[in-house]
């Protein structure tokens, strides 16, 4: 029995990642903003792969705010509340609160029951470019890829989503060879959490040919505030990308 369980668990893993081999759209990052891009873009008939290099997905929405796990979101974010059955309760101010778990287990399962692959310990490594345009990403596994010399592979996309939030991991692979237009800052500004929401939405953009944006990785990129924890913005600014992918036809 024991060798039927390994068996079937090889066999339908390399299957899978065979099939992300190629894709419509590789998110990096499997948080709000990556999640909400991904089953959009997935319900609208692309093929999605997510890159997640943590072994659960939801990125900071399982703390809430420093450990207390309730999420807040504000009156625009609810319709992304609703089409993934995610339940909330008003809490005055055009404020409403979501628990935090449900909030992260109901995001990727309306990315999954899309249509979109979730690959998780996946560590972003590279961008593959060609012709001035991002046409894949090198991956490895985590604790791999950043720990031994262990070569990656390749995953091929039309469109790559960087939403690693702070980090902003594929705009800083851009950034280290000098590719990045002089407006990308790559520094938060502080705490400003009004601003901040209506940064993340307003700003999403295609940032190099075939790179887009969405999440805290706008702040990070474009010099952006904080906006601590409140995640509406984040969900709108996923949903944003998503919407502007389907209208370039990537």
């Amino acid at each position: 029995m024991e060798t039927s369980i390994s068996r079937a668990i090889v066999e339908t893993y390399h299957r899978k990642l065979s099939d992300c081999i190629e894709s419509d759209v590789v998110v990096a990052g499997a948080g709000p903003s990556g999640l909400v891009a991904a089953a959009r873009l997935a319900a609208a008939g692309k093929k999605v792969t997510i890159l997640e290099k943590r072994l659960a997905p939801g990125g900071g929405i399982w703390g809430g705010a420093m450990g207390m796990n309730e999420v807040v979101v504000q009156d625009e974010a609810l319709p992304v509340l609703a089409e993934a059955g995610i339940r909330s309760r008003a809490c005055g101010g055009g404020l409403h609160v979501a628990d935090s778990a449900e909030l992260a287990c109901g995001l990727c399962l309306a990315a999954l029951r899309a249509g979109a692959v979730l690959l998780n310990l996946t560590l972003l490594e590279d961008l593959c470019l060609r012709g001035g345009r991002v046409t894949g990403v090198v991956v490895n596994r985590t604790r791999i890829g950043d720990s031994l010399p262990v070569d990656p592979i390749v995953l091929s996309a039309a469109a790559v989503v960087d939403a690693t939030g702070h980090e902003a991991a594929a705009v800083q692979l851009l950034r280290k060879r000098g590719l990045l237009d002089p407006a990308c800052v790559l520094q938060e500004a502080p705490m400003d959490a009004p601003a901040g929401e209506a940064f993340v939405v307003e700003r999403v953009a295609e940032v190099y040919p075939g790179l887009w944006l969405s999440g805290m990785t706008v702040s990070a990129t474009f010099g952006g505030p904080r906006m601590g924890p409140i995640f509406g913005g984040m969900l709108l600014s996923g949903g944003r990308v998503a919407d502007l992918i389907l209208r370039r036809g990537a």
